[in-house]
């Protein structure tokens, strides 16, 4: 076959979406739906992914996707989703509770309390995962604590969304081991579920089902699934799992190359063969996940970005129109001389709670609106030059650029900033689709047309362009 496709499904927060995409990262189909939380009928306040809506939408976007193309081309398929969450299940595959979100509050004091069974800090040191209150193991505990006798259905498990999703797909239930990585159950040094954890929550490890990696065939595509999704009968289906990993690897960055997701908040991840996961790597907020390839990992550490500039925005550009605000916004930034001129921003708008208050400080009868907006870009810019020092001690290497996606790429200036304050260039890509292409990635290495995930990406033209550092223009 010349030009195979890949067939998506990839459930957002707020969109769900069926793309048809070809070996070369291009998308030949594509149709999404909103998608939303839904109220918990059994728990008040408590929000859930109604997975029958989900499955509803998907289906009938994966129609419309299937009527648009040469259905014969589609070598396999593969699901992405948010992490963490999922639910209970029985023998059958019948939900025994709804998934629970990763926005619902419910399970915030389970976070607070979680020493009564293991200590934060050897749970981190363990996972490698931050105490944030939708990780896995508080969802777990809360089914322990308010309805125990879900954990005693007879053959119960607990399958992560991408899961239920190839579940409905193909019949078969097999977790794949990126979304254990974000459950705050696994042993790093194990790639696999902790049995220390376990044992002291007093839950099975098995309830946990089978764990594979990404590219496993987890079954194909069932009579049933085929009418109500147009995919043919027996077109093989294979794992993928959390958006963030497939997004890292569709990206095209390799091993020691760390990628900034830029958008409201800021992430930066680097892929490595190496972590540290001690108290002082829990001090300076490190998350290490697993990737999705073997033996590799991601670091990655977040704070707020482009809502601070939203923040600056709403407080000192409401006169400027929203067409032209942005534009007028650099503009004025640009003719500020680095440092401006002694006005500097503290970011950390959100960080009350760990003793940084936000704050703009330096002010004089001279200051300008465009003081303050440099300022803050050049305050993130610094965040991310100890953001990506941290990264680079945990992972034991150091970069030589950084790959930068997202919202935030679109500002020259900050670009710039970024570049010159950390002094490395800052590479930019064509790409968008970076999620669905890297799971894409996996059905074509899969199915024999690639022989490793750097064969993929080195296939695929990224269009990078590369910003300099000031000083080495000169």
């Amino acid at each position: 076959m010349k030009n195979p496709l890949a067939l998506l499904f990839d459930c957002g927060a707020t969109n769900v979406r069926v793309i048809a995409m070809d070996i070369h990262g291009n998308i030949e189909a594509s149709q999404s739906y909103p998608n939303q939380t839904e109220a918990d009928p059994h728990y008040e306040g408590g929000r859930i992914w109604n997975v029958d809506a989900i499955w509803e939408k998907l289906c009938k976007a994966a129609k419309i996707v299937t009527s648009q193309i040469d259905t014969s081309r589609i070598v396999g398929v593969a699901t992405t989703t948010f992490g963490v969450d999922g639910t209970l299940v029985a023998e059958s595959g019948e939900l025994l509770y709804p998934v629970i979100s990763w926005q619902c509050k419910r399970t915030d004091s389970i976070m607070e309390n979680i020493g009564n069974y293991i200590p934060v800090k050897e749970l981190y040191t363990t996972s490698g995962i931050l105490p944030y209150s939708f990780n896995t193991i508080n969802k777990l505990i809360w089914f322990k604590e308010n309805h125990p006798e879900l954990l005693q259905h007879p053959k119960v498990q607990f399958l992560y969304m991408p899961s239920l999703l190839n579940f409905r797909l193909t019949g078969n239930k097999l977790n794949d081991s990126t979304m254990s990585g974000t459950s705050m159950l696994t042993d790093l040094s194990q790639r696999n579920y902790s049995q220390k954890i376990f044992n002291a929550l007093e839950l099975q490890i098995s309830l946990m089902g089978d764990t594979a990696s990404a590219g496993t065939k987890v079954g194909s595509i069932t009579s049933r699934a085929s009418i109500e999704t147009g995919i043919p009968e027996n077109t093989p289906v294979f794992l993928a799992g959390h958006d963030t990993q497939f997004a890292i690897i569709g990206s095209g960055v390799g091993m020691n190359q760390p990628i900034l997701s830029s958008g409201t908040w800021e992430i930066l991840m680097s892929r490595t063969q190496h972590y540290t996961v001690s108290e002082a790597e829990f001090g300076l907020g490190l998350t290490t996940e697993l990737d999705a390839e073997e033996h590799t990992y991601n670091i990655g550490v977040n704070y707020l970005g482009s809502g601070v500039l939203e923040w600056i925005r709403r407080m000192f550009y409401m006169d400027i129109p929203q067409e032209d605000v942005y534009s007028v916004m650099i503009s004025e930034a640009e003719k500020i001389p680095m440092g401006c001129e002694g006005v500097r921003v503290n970011p950390d708008f959100l960080d009350k709670e760990n003793g940084s208050e936000g704050a703009i400080i330096g002010i004089t009868l001279q200051t300008t609106r465009a003081h303050i907006y440099r300022a803050t870009l050049e305050a993130l810019a610094h965040k991310l030059k100890k953001a990506l020092q941290a990264v680079e001690k945990a992972g034991n290497f150091k970069a030589e650029y950084i790959t930068c996606v997202g919202g935030g790429t679109k500002n020259k200036l900050w670009n710039q900033l970024r570049a010159d304050i950390c002094d490395l260039p800052i590479r930019l890509i064509k790409q968008k689709e970076t999620t669905v292409l890297g799971s894409s990635m996996y059905v074509f290495k899969a199915t024999g047309f690639f022989n490793s995930i750097e064969e993929a990406q080195s296939h695929l033209d990224y269009q990078p362009e590369i910003i300099y550092p000031s000083s080495r223009n000169v």
